[in-house]
């Protein structure tokens, strides 16, 4: 019989949450229904003072910890509504929560994710599994991308070399190459340069679809100061947040360069940015990539998908709606693959993309 399993997730755009149902049969899995439910401005808006302020006031973070706790929970009841099933179908729910800090290059090492479990349970009446980073990280290990090990699951495939790329706030490629260990780690900034630049000058919270980065023309000068940066040299495993990729980042590196590029030209040059540090990433670990997979909120930029297209000749670049996954949900799918992986007891995470010493059951249990 298959087991039901709920994921959930906010990323790092901290717009709202993705809730998934997702059907766990052996080795098959299947999203049997999914929905985003949007922060409120305010919420969003407390959300990223948070995760951006240099210093947290406790108590702040206290209380948002509970009322994103609160706000999982209704998610995840929307979602079991609108599937049309009961709670008791549900084995468990896996919650990512919604990262404020991830801080893997730190003299001790953290990553912070908040949504408080035990409201998710205690709500629901849900076992719920939450927490998936830190076990990796006490390993030695970055802590992300967690989403590998799925990626497998979902896409991997014995006649083809497939990389999977999620277009989130950060870019990652997870590698899939038959006789291969799987591998994956972070490239750079995916959406969260664009969205905080289209934020800051038009106050839009995204570029739909990149229509202004399409009315712009990368400035080649500050694209190349740009890669100079250690990170895209910096050899995997290797992970990073809106923490290093950010806009003190750009304006620093407009220093640098002796430029002030603005407006669309600007937005181009982050959308090519990205572009260029996936692709590259691409071609120096997956040369042999027949099949690029997107998802993430990216795959729907089409001025962006262009661009890395472009970076990618004589490559197949497709979403995973290709391979009947919608590229919204693939995240959330993960995390309540991780929660079914976790109550088997079995290992969620991938050394060869973390960098952790060994394979480790993730997450902590919060019974219903």
């Amino acid at each position: 019989m298959p087991d039901l399993y709920i994921g959930l997730i906010s990323g790092t755009s901290a717009d709202g949450v993705d809730a998934v149902l997702l059907e766990v049969s052996g080795e098959s899995v299947r999203i049997l229904h999914s929905l985003c439910e949007p922060y409120a401005l305010p919420l969003r808006q407390r959300v990223l003072e948070l995760a951006r302020s240099p210093a947290l006031s406790v108590e702040n973070l206290g209380q948002t910890d509970v009322v994103l706790g609160r706000f999982f929970a209704s998610a995840a009841l929307k979602l079991i509504s609108a599937a049309g099933i009961e709670k008791n179908d549900v084995r468990a729910i896996g919650s990512h929560g919604q990262t404020i800090r991830h801080c893997p290059s730190a003299e001790l090492p953290f990553t912070m994710q908040i949504g408080d479990p035990n409201q998710i349970a205690a709500i629901t009446g849900i076992t719920t599994v939450a927490d998936f980073r830190r076990r990796d990280m006490a390993l030695g290990g970055q802590g992300a991308p967690l989403v590998p090990a799925f990626h497998e699951a979902a896409f991997g495939a014995s006649s083809e070399t497939r990389t999977v790329v999620n277009l989130g706030g950060i870019a990652n490629v997870t590698v899939l190459a038959a006789g291969r260990a799987t591998a994956g780690f972070d490239t750079g900034p995916g959406n969260c340069l664009l969205d905080q630049h289209i934020s800051a000058e038009r106050g839009a919270s995204f570029d739909s679809e990149g229509a202004w980065s399409a009315q712009g023309s990368p400035d080649n000068e500050l694209l190349v100061q740009f890669m100079r940066d250690p990170y895209f040299e910096k050899m995997p495993p290797k992970s990073s947040g809106p923490e290093y990729f950010n806009l003190a980042w750009v304006a620093a590196h407009q220093r640098q360069c002796g430029t002030s590029v603005q407006g669309a030209a600007l937005q181009a040059s982050l959308a090519e940015l990205t572009a260029r540090s996936v692709g590259s990433a691409i071609k120096a670990h997956a040369p042999s990539s027949q099949l690029v997979l997107l998802c993430g909120g990216g795959a729907h930029n089409a001025d962006l998908v262009k661009r890395l297209g472009k970076s990618l000749p004589g490559v197949q670049v497709s979403s995973t709606a290709l391979l009947g996954v919608d590229p919204d949900f693939v995240e959330a799918a993960a995390f309540a693959w991780l929660a079914c992986q976790s109550l088997h007891g079995r290992p969620g995470n991938v050394p060869a993309a973390t960098g952790a010493s060994a394979t480790a059951v993730l997450g902590a249990m919060y019974p219903a």
